[in-house]
């Protein structure tokens, strides 16, 4: 290709990626203008002066420049894990750089799965908060549609919802078109007011930020609670890295968001100056009359798009944690044939409705949620920064001050705005801690039921070399094709070939032993997909390694043996799985109402057949009982 070419291609291309960098990533963070201003001084603690106006500006304006501009978008970006970002990508990187400290690496796992935990919670709130808070803006129209705002919120709600079983493919497309509108039209709506009053500007020094928590240290403290809201989504910075790429979502915030939302909060600020009765809803107090109706229409497009992607994101995770071994396998549906990312999950789908729905019923207004919201995401900035801690000392091996130094002042700034959350604990605080926890307790106890179940499976498991020896002494009848045996571990015998020949008495002419391995990164390439060791008569042990973002296509993989001097034929390939059926047994193991739960869990679980690919025309099970 042409230098010419090839330079417009990379900068047509780099324009497409901060275009849907746009749409996808700054979605959530985009949308907060709606209710952020409104919390903070509809809370009637901020006393309503000129001053105090410029320094709660300051003070959203300065902790997007910390916690977004220098946090994320300069120090955190640089954390990827094979160019991939996220919580899940960050403990497997720190995870991964302690593992020769085991009770560290152990810690920064617990820690690090409940921050994802955290996530889910966070994920309830922010659709309802940001599908209310547009929807709210009816009653700003009229009150008459007061009574419509939850029903209607609902209604936008299923509508979503039950869509995403279509992929994102079509509607994709309009993502960053439309939310860059968006960012447009809030642009120019505080451009408008900031006119009247160009003071507020000022609110950019620091210096209004610094005199305002001195004046009113314990009102700071408070409305820290409140600021919060002004960085919703600001995880989903670094969760989608991996898809468009360091360079077009900073490219995207330095030169389309941060501005555009430093106007729009400028100028509800300038709105509050010349009329203070707005604070009831200080954003859609800005547009004219005429712009209303259009504006909730063009509000309520732009928090569907931040819900989609919160959704796509709950997916994504879904899948790298089940990969991770904290989760049993859920049914996945592939939405499009070219995008390997783009999948659907029925069962987190409906889920995550069901959850969301509860929080619109439960609280009722979006200035209710907002009590309920920062709490999850506040806890989860505090431990990325923990994780970035780690990562940067011992996979980065940066000396210890600077380590320190580099992560202090987001420690600090993260944990006053945790602490200022705390005091909404019973307000409302407890509903995504209630929802975190609960996804934590099921991930904790499939992981350990997992570990008991493997554990009696290799203390009655027989080794593998031994037995085929003793079984080729006199060997059974062989029989044409090729039977894949899927085992947890290398080197036993499977259940399912022991239950073949009690009952067939047969062995194939080709037998693969095949361990599926997930590791704590996100890819390994085909290259080195597969590990095989010969174990004589045709017989061999194959591993099949995959990262926690790979799609597993056990079938595909295998067709990489004929650099090992075999081809599998499709046509006469038999898998064969064993079932497992879970008794829980008193004495030992866990507590019996984990040991129950993790039963049933396993009994519920997407088949491994779904899982890993299998054409469900050549797949054997064979069912065996394990006491824990």
């Amino acid at each position: 290709m042409l230098p010419g070419l090839h330079l417009a291609h990379s900068q047509t291309s780099l324009r497409a990626l901060t275009l849907g960098a746009i749409g996808v990533v700054y979605g959530d963070i985009g949308t907060s203008v709606l209710y952020a201003v409104k919390e903070v001084f509809g809370s009637g603690h901020v006393p309503f002066t000129h001053d105090n106006v410029l320094g709660v500006l300051s003070i959203f304006f300065w902790t997007l420049t910390v916690i977004i501009s220098l946090k994320y978008v300069t120090l955190v970006l640089r954390a990827d894990n094979n160019g991939e970002g996220g919580l899940v990508a960050m403990l497997a990187l720190a995870s991964t750089s302690v593992k020769d400290r085991p009770k560290l690496r152990r810690v920064l796992l617990l820690v690090g799965i409940f921050g994802t935990c955290l996530f889910y919670g966070d994920g309830v709130i922010t659709p309802a908060i940001s599908v209310l808070s547009a929807v709210e803006g009816l009653e700003v129209v009229s009150h008459t549609f007061k009574k419509a705002v939850i029903p209607l919120t609902i209604v936008i709600l299923f509508g979503l919802f039950f869509v995403q079983k279509r992929g994102t493919a079509d509607i994709g497309k309009f993502f960053g078109p439309i939310t860059l509108i968006w960012f447009a039209t809030i642009a120019v709506l505080g451009v408008t007011h900031i006119v009247d009053h160009p003071e507020v500007l000022w609110a950019m020094s620091p210096h209004y930020a610094v005199g305002f928590i001195v004046a009113y240290p314990v009102v700071t403290f408070i409305i820290l609670g409140a600021v919060v809201l002004c960085v919703t989504g600001g995880e989903a910075l670094y969760a989608d890295m991996g898809h468009f790429g360091k360079k077009p979502i900073r490219l995207a915030w330095f030169c389309i968001v941060m501005p555009c939302l430093t106007m729009n909060y400028f100028g509800q600020g300038a709105l509050l100056l010349s009329d203070p009765t707005a604070v009831k809803n200080p954003f859609f107090n800005m547009a004219p009359d005429w712009a209303l109706l259009p504006l909730v229409g063009l509000a309520t497009l732009a928090t569907v798009i931040a819900s989609q992607a919160l959704i796509t994101g709950a997916f994504s995770v879904t899948k790298q944690v089940i990969q991770l071994g904290y989760l049993p396998r859920f049914q996945i549906w592939h939405t499009n044939v070219k995008e390997t990312g783009q999948i659907f999950m029925p069962f987190v789908n409906w889920g995550l409705f069901v959850a969301i729905v509860l929080a619109v019923m439960l609280f009722k207004s979006s200035s209710n949620l907002a009590a309920a919201y920062g709490i999850a995401v506040t806890l989860d900035m505090l431990i990325t920064t923990v994780l970035t801690f780690f990562v940067i000392r011992y996979a980065w091996h940066y000396p210890l001050p600077l380590c320190v130094a580099a992560t202090s002042l987001f420690f600090v700034v993260d944990l006053a705005f945790f602490s200022s959350n705390l005091l909404k604990l019973f307000e409302g605080g407890w509903f995504p801690l209630m929802i975190a926890a609960g996804v934590f307790t099921i991930m904790m106890t499939w992981k350990d039921g997992r570990r008991l179940m493997n554990k009696k499976l290799q203390a009655d498991a027989i080794d593998l070399n031994s037995f085929l020896e003793s079984v080729f002494i006199s060997p059974p009848a062989r029989v044409p094709g090729t039977a894949v045996f899927l085992t947890a571990a290398t080197g036993t015998v499977p259940n399912a070939m022991l239950h073949n020949l009690k009952h067939n008495k047969v062995l194939h002419d080709v037998n693969l032993f095949v361990t599926v391995v997930n590791h704590e990164i996100p890819w390994i390439g085909m290259e080195k997909r597969l590990e095989i060791e010969p174990l004589g008569h045709d017989c061999w042990q194959v591993v099949v390694n995959y990262g926690f973002k790979n799609d597993p296509d056990l079938p595909r993989a295998l067709s990489l043996t004929t650099r090992f001097g075999f081809v599998l034929e499709p046509m006469t390939t038999s898998y064969f799985l064993s079932r497992d059926t879970i008794a829980p047994t008193l004495g030992g193991g866990m507590a019996p109402w984990r040991e129950k739960l993790f039963a049933q869990m396993h009994l519920n679980a997407s088949g491994a057949a779904d899982f890993l690919n299998l054409p469900s025309n050549s797949v054997v099970e064979l069912g065996s009982k394990i006491e824990i």
